[in-house]
């Protein structure tokens, strides 16, 4: 299984609540390596048929080794899942698959590094931008978690090999023994409260990328918000070293994929963690160079007659649209869809870099009255086939340079996923490109 011994967890019986993505990859892989495992979902489970394999309610967690419980699912706020109220009162830890990870490398003789990446924005960018820096210096290396591969669905590295894990603070909520040689925390902001009960709550999850850490590892910290800085305080104090991020410290690297401020302190980060993983100055420079840049977060898909598509179909709240806008100094802008709680209004400092707005989705008038009562010039689209077109041609009647896809929203109301409606951006792109007037041929970046 992926390396790992096939009998490295013989005896050990787990229940895995939730068989989406994550939970789905959590039973393929104990399975992998020996384990007995019994899973249940409360919407029609269905799995391939394994010996080792009950498909059945989880009623009774007696003898299990643990309880790994998908990230989606509540253990504690806002209402406490029925099978993780079990757990506690039977006494079985609950765990998230990154802590599994740890477990097996470690049972399996791997003395494999681990870096971890958290913050409310950026951890999926900064992720993959270690990952392809350690790659690109030929360390070995696996990167998911929150992004991407299940973390458990990773294979086995040798010792000098790099586990580089997205972690959401669902996630982090569920470790244990999980050590990070390195660890980031890009940022706090307000995000999941529902989950966390307040502010404090929250950054206390966040701070569980740093558990376990000692004074030979490296803790990467930013420095705009006081939960952040708090967080600091206290490492400093148990001898664990901290590197603050500075955006402006950066230094000078070829590369057009990480526009914008945020980007910087994303390479900031990435230059730190790597720098104590044992790459020099110039191996960082030389991936920072190739780095492809991220699906839909700040991805150039397209450029025709002068005009740039851009596809930050990522941006699913304001705070990450903020980035988008602040990365552009003039923008047709495509926002729209299932609203977050404060809809836009903390982008107002941003609007006078929006030429004109297309609004697409179910909550397109919400956003119409933030950008009406601020002389913000929009069409309510109400799809990504009619605004993207729309986009173009004002851009070029206009002379802005740039079409940007980030919109602020959930996608749930019109798409499956961001990835889906990023995904159909890039169809629309693809055939403004193709339509048969002059301008570049479509160039995508994927993700590296």
């Amino acid at each position: 299984m992926n390396g790992f011994p096939t009998d490295l967890l013989a005896g050990e019986r787990y229940a895995v609540c939730g068989l989406g993505r994550n939970g789905a990859a959590v039973v393929d892989a104990l399975l992998g390596m020996g384990a007995e495992a019994q899973a249940w979902d409360d919407r029609n489970p269905v799995l391939p048929p394994h010996d080792r394999l009950t498909l059945a309610p989880l009623t009774d967690l007696s003898g299990m080794t643990a309880l790994v419980l998908s990230p989606g699912i509540p253990h504690i706020l806002p209402t406490p899942h029925p099978v993780a109220e079990l757990a506690r009162a039977q006494n079985i830890q609950i765990l998230s698959d990154a802590e599994l990870l740890y477990r097996a490398v470690r049972k399996a003789g791997s003395q494999a590094r681990f870096a971890a990446i958290t913050g409310t924005n950026g951890k999926s960018t900064t992720t993959a931008l270690l990952a392809h820096l350690l790659q690109s210096a030929g360390v070995p290396c696996a990167a998911g978690g929150n992004l991407g591969t299940a973390s458990l669905a990773l294979p086995l590295l040798p010792d000098q090999g790099v586990y580089v894990i997205e972690m959401s603070s669902y996630m982090l909520e569920r470790l244990d023994s999980f050590h990070a040689s390195t660890a980031c925390l890009l940022n706090i902001t307000p995000d999941h409260l529902d989950r966390h009960g307040d502010m404090d709550g929250y950054a206390a999850a966040k701070a569980h990328v740093f558990d376990n850490m000692t004074s030979d590892d490296l803790a990467a910290i930013g420095q705009d918000d006081p939960w952040c800085q708090k967080i600091a305080e206290e490492l400093t104090a148990q001898g664990v070293p901290v590197t603050f991020l500075d955006p402006e410290a950066v230094p000078e690297f070829v590369g057009d994929a990480l526009p914008g401020r945020h980007n910087l302190q994303n390479v900031s980060a990435a230059w730190a963690m790597a720098r104590h993983l044992g790459l020099n100055d110039d191996a960082v420079r030389k991936g920072l160079a190739s780095f492809p840049g991220l699906e839909h977060r700040l991805q150039k898909i397209a450029e025709r007659d002068g005009v740039a598509f851009i596809n930050d179909s990522k941006a699913t709240n304001a705070e990450a649209a903020s980035k988008a806008l602040g990365s552009y100094d003039r923008v047709m802008w495509i926002a729209g869809g299932t609203a977050k709680a404060g809809g836009i209004d903390m982008l107002v400092p941003w609007f006078d870099r929006i030429a004109q707005a297309f609004l697409i989705g179910r909550d397109a008038g919400i956003l119409a009255e933030t950008l009406k009562a601020h002389d913000v010039p929009f069409t309510v689209s109400e799809t990504l086939d009619l605004a993207v077109p729309a986009a173009f041609e004002a851009a070029l009647a206009e002379g802005v340079k740039t079409v940007l896809l980030s919109p602020s929203c959930a996608s749930f109301d019109q798409f499956r996923s961001f990835e889906d409606r990023g995904s159909h951006f890039l169809q629309i792109c693809d055939n403004i490109v193709k339509s048969g007037h002059s301008g570049e041929m479509l160039t995508t970046e994927q993700e590296g």
